[in-house]
């Protein structure tokens, strides 16, 4: 019985290891040839194609072509969730999504140029960024449902550990409504947190790493952002 337990974990390991690469080569087929060829050239079948998939595979991942765009970090969000969610109960919250998120940034030296173009693509997009940021803000309620649950505090009881919801679920405003500060706030610092280490990152490229970037953003905050020492100059006392 122990062995087939393993056995079908080691199986449903290596299904959502196949699920996440093609979902990430959906993903980087659809940003490259956007880039390259505008996003109205693109089509579903073309990223399909480019992705080595079938566009039926494609709707088994994202229901229309700009979902690829716009939901690009929605299984990574998930995840995030789940990890401030059982992360050790000796680490405080900021602690918690620190490591939630240092996890799934992982990749993003590999990833520069993608991000890049991806931010290329959106730039001439306006109809797509706006959807990109209403799902980014999704994403930052569903984050901060997970904060409030973990440390017990009141969160939405529509919507559990914070998962999203359905078309017949709570509004975001309620969800809202059912949040206290405290992990609005948090939510909101770490994801800008995130977010600022990437771009610091990517567009500094002085041979620091990035794990080491986001560490040290995350160490300022930690230590109530106190400004920084005045930098010495030649010739100044």
């Amino acid at each position: 019985m122990q062995y087939v337990s393993g056995k079908r974990a080691a199986e449903d390991g290596w299904r959502e290891r196949k699920k996440r690469a093609t979902r990430a080569a959906l993903v980087e087929s659809a940003v490259r040839l956007a880039a390259e060829h505008g996003l109205e050239s693109v089509t579903v079948d073309a990223i399909s194609a480019a992705a080595g998939v079938s566009a039926r595979t494609f709707f088994n991942y994202f229901d229309s072509r700009d979902d690829v765009f716009v939901l690009i970090g929605a299984e990574s969000s998930a995840r995030v969730r789940r990890a401030v969610l059982d992360a050790p109960r000796a680490l405080s919250p900021l602690e918690a999504l620190r490591d939630a998120m240092a996890e799934e940034l992982q990749e993003v030296e590999q990833q520069t140029e993608l991000w890049r173009l991806y931010a290329e693509v959106l730039d001439r997009t306006p109809a797509l960024l706006a959807r990109s940021l209403g799902a980014y803000m999704a994403d930052e309620i569903g984050l901060a449902e997970a904060v409030a649950e973990r440390i017990g505090g009141p969160s939405s009881p529509l919507t559990g550990t914070g998962t999203g919801t359905g078309p017949d679920g709570p509004s975001e405003d309620e969800r809202r409504r059912a949040l206290d500060l405290y992990p609005r706030l948090l939510a909101a610092v770490g994801a800008t947190a995130g977010r600022v280490a990437v771009e610091h990152w990517c567009v500094r490229q002085d041979g620091a790493r990035f794990a080491d970037v986001f560490r040290e953003v995350f160490e300022q905050l930690a230590a109530g952002l106190p400004q920084p020492p005045e930098p010495t100059t030649p010739g100044r006392r």
